[in-house]
Parts: C-alpha cells; structure tokens; sequence
C-alpha cells in the first residue's frame, strides 16, 4: 500500500486563523498545522493537564499540576519553535504568565509574540517583558 502524503494548503482569506495548541499531538505536529493556519494559540492550562496526565480539578492530583513542570515547557518550547520556523505567530494563554516571573521569562527568552494575562498581572508582567526583551535585544 502506498502512503499518500497529505498537502496542507492555506486558505485565501485577510481574516487571519489561528489553531489551538492544547493537545500534545498539536505540538509534535504544528508543522503540518501551519500549513493550513496563520498561527498557534497555547492553551497552557489544557496543555499542561494532557502533557502530565492530570486532573487540576481533582483533590487528588492537583498539587502536581504545574505549567512550570520541565516536560510542559519542553512542549511549549517546541511548539514556539516549529512556529517560528514556519514564520507563524504565537501565543499563549494561561494561568502561569501572570502568576511566575520565571514562567514569563521563559516565554519571553522563547520569542513567543504575545502572552495573555489576568487584569491585575497585566502592569507588572508588561514591565517585566520589556525589560527582559531589553536585556535580550528582542
């Protein structure tokens, strides 16, 4: 049997479209994606749960749910990666932005093009980020 290989194509619109970037398989597979798509939208609360294999609403499990966790940035790193190999923005939403100086610094030494934030993390995060895309010449 012969593999076809699936031709992504993008579509001719000026509205641009962007793809979630939640499920591992999103990740590993964001080349493909971007062929078809303007760009990615981390969904980091939902990616981390499908990375670590974890409830964030169970009594059990919860306190190991954790954005920070090696293999989630590794996720996170390559799916900035991809992204900006294949010239597509991304973003990222999320709880850890807001919340850890060090999360966002990551984030930022990663180039990720935008970072969502909760309204009273929104002065604090936005003066950490321009110092730190100073410090790195972004």
């Amino acid at each position: 049997m012969r593999r076809r290989r699936l031709r992504a194509q993008r579509r001719k619109s000026d509205d641009p479209v962007y793809v979630m970037c939640e499920l591992p398989c999103n990740v590993i597979g964001a080349e493909a994606f971007a062929g078809r798509f303007d760009g990615f939208s981390i969904g980091s609360n939902d990616l981390t749960q499908l990375t670590l294999g974890l409830d964030r609403d169970s009594a059990l499990v919860a306190e190991l749910f954790d954005e920070r966790h090696a293999t989630v940035k590794a996720m996170i790193g390559l799916a900035i990666k991809t992204a900006k190999r294949c010239g597509r923005k991304i973003g990222i939403y999320g709880q850890a932005p807001s919340d850890y100086a060090e999360f966002a610094r990551f984030l930022v030494e990663a180039r990720i093009d935008s970072i969502s934030l909760n309204p009273d993390a929104i002065v604090r995060t936005r003066l950490l980020v321009a110092k730190l895309e100073q410090e790195i010449g972004a």
